[in-house]
């Protein structure tokens, strides 16, 4: 269910351009993999990289190769191509948000000025290039980094934007931001 969700949700958010001056990337967890075969054993690497800008745009891959270099620059193509946009408020989230991904969930809680990034791992490293600097999160169930990545990556998706929630209810956007507070 959760990878049709998010599959569909990747669907409707159309991928953007990368620009390739202000990038940064973090590989997250690299896998040496063994292929046993007739004349002995296939080693190579598999790289699970993020890529963004700090400003809102972040992207996973997955690279495979027999060296670890290559597979990085391989990941990092990919996750080149799987950047989208992601809707942020200042430096932290608009509201509280679970992802889920396999028996992976993340939970996203906005935070203060000054926070930080209250993260670990592969959550950490999707925030700091996605340019989120005040969140808390917590990752329950499975700590496999890629599906927590893909977790983190279901909720940061599912954060809406307060106009258009306001512009979907009919209402102004002072009026759903006061109703909350009241």
């Amino acid at each position: 269910m959760a990878k049709k969700i998010l599959k569909e949700t990747l669907a409707v958010r159309r991928p953007i351009e990368a620009n390739q001056a202000s990038l940064k990337d973090h590989v997250v967890a690299i896998n040496r993999v063994t292929k046993v075969v007739k004349g002995g054993k296939n080693l190579s690497f598999s790289a699970l990289v993020v890529v963004g800008d700090q400003a809102g745009h972040a992207g996973f891959g997955m690279g495979k190769a027999r060296e670890v270099p290559m597979a990085i620059r391989k990941g990092i193509e990919q996750a080149k191509k799987n950047m989208i946009k992601l809707n942020l408020k200042g430096s932290s989230i608009p509201h509280q948000v679970v992802g889920f991904y396999g028996s992976g969930q993340v939970l996203l809680k906005p935070a203060p000025e000054g926070t930080g990034i209250i993260a670990g791992g592969p959550v950490r490293a999707v925030m700091e290039v996605a340019g989120v600097h005040n969140v808390l999160t917590k990752s329950i169930g499975t700590s496999n980094p890629h599906n927590v990545i893909k977790a983190t990556f279901d909720a940061l998706l599912r954060l809406k934007d307060a106009n258009k929630v306001a512009e979907l209810r009919g209402k102004q956007k002072e009026e759903l931001v006061g109703a909350a507070k009241a």
